[in-house]
């Protein structure tokens, strides 16, 4: 169970008023809704990520736009993606030596931590408000 802490917060009259007619059409109470509203606007959690990861992904909360935008569109290596490709075919077949299958599981756990940074990235630009690209756009 979480623990919550109580803040009191002043709205403009026409914003209570809204909130009031959204929790009423939405049958919620103002105060999940309000809470819903502070939680969605609040930048990406890293709680679910590895924890040897989470550092690098808060430090880039703080980032530019430039810059993320230089991660969102980060590429694997085409050596490294090959390689991969190989060693996914040996391992179908179950020829992989064990200094192989190491190599496999590196080479998957790179990729894994790129998509994932790719996916922060993008995650943290969406909420700044930068247009998000069409999937089929993106750069693979």
């Amino acid at each position: 169970m979480m623990t919550t802490q109580q803040v009191t917060i002043e709205l403009p009259e026409p914003v209570f008023r809204q909130l009031v007619r959204i929790a009423a059409a939405t049958q919620q109470s103002v105060e999940v809704l309000a809470a819903q509203r502070v939680v969605s606007n609040l930048p990406p959690s890293v709680e679910n990520a590895p924890l040897e990861i989470q550092p690098e992904l808060l430090k880039m909360q703080n980032l530019s736009i430039e810059k993320l935008l230089g991660i969102a569109n980060t590429l694997v290596e085409p050596t490294q993606h090959q390689r991969h490709l190989e060693l996914l075919e040996k391992n179908k077949e179950s020829l992989l030596a064990p200094e192989e299958q190491e190599e496999l599981t590196n080479l998957r756990l790179t990729a894994d931590f790129l998509m994932l940074r790719k996916a922060y990235a993008w995650s943290i630009l969406r909420w700044r408000g930068h247009r998000l690209p069409p999937l089929k756009e993106l750069p693979v």
